[in-house]
């Protein structure tokens, strides 16, 4: 499993208020709820992704509530990958169950920058800052995860 696309970076403790401001909750429709991605932090941010992109952050990203909807519209918008120092752990938990991959990296936050094309190899943790030509080693999945991630989330997982 892997991704590839241009990097999104934000800063740390990115809570799931910007990532998706409560207002919008009421929405059902994903695809539209997902209009509304990063809209508090970055209003140009659904205007600018391409299916593949990732999101670069620094610690805590995914901080605040608990809401599920937060992972999901990140998902739903085309994100291959959130990549940050630390995440916090209903986030990270959140995003695994949808099927949102995501990697704890330190030095791969602090050296990509906006706009770097990065490679992401799931299987090995391994992360490449093509634009720099730089390589970072992240967390693998564990292969439950993978198996997780690959079904598109718990529910097909278990369904599967």
């Amino acid at each position: 499993m892997e991704a590839k696309g241009h990097a999104f970076k934000y800063g740390d403790n990115v809570d799931t208020d910007v990532i998706i401001p409560a207002r919008y909750l009421a929405i059902q429709d994903r695809e539209e709820l997902a209009m509304h991605c990063m809209e508090d932090i970055d209003d140009t941010f659904v205007k600018r992704v391409s299916k593949g992109d990732l999101i670069i952050a620094g610690k805590n990203f995914g901080c605040g509530s608990s809401r599920e909807h937060a992972p999901i519209v990140i998902k739903e918008k085309g994100v291959s990958c959130v990549i940050a120092e630390t995440f916090a752990r209903i986030f990270y938990r959140n995003a695994i169950n949808i099927g949102l991959p995501i990697i704890e990296c330190k030095e791969a936050s602090e050296n990509i920058e906006e706009g770097d094309e990065v490679f992401v190899n799931f299987d090995t943790g391994v992360i490449k800052n093509l634009t720099k030509n730089e390589e970072y080693k992240g967390q693998p999945f564990p292969e439950f995860m993978q198996k997780i991630i690959k079904s598109e989330g718990l529910i097909n997982y278990i369904n599967s």
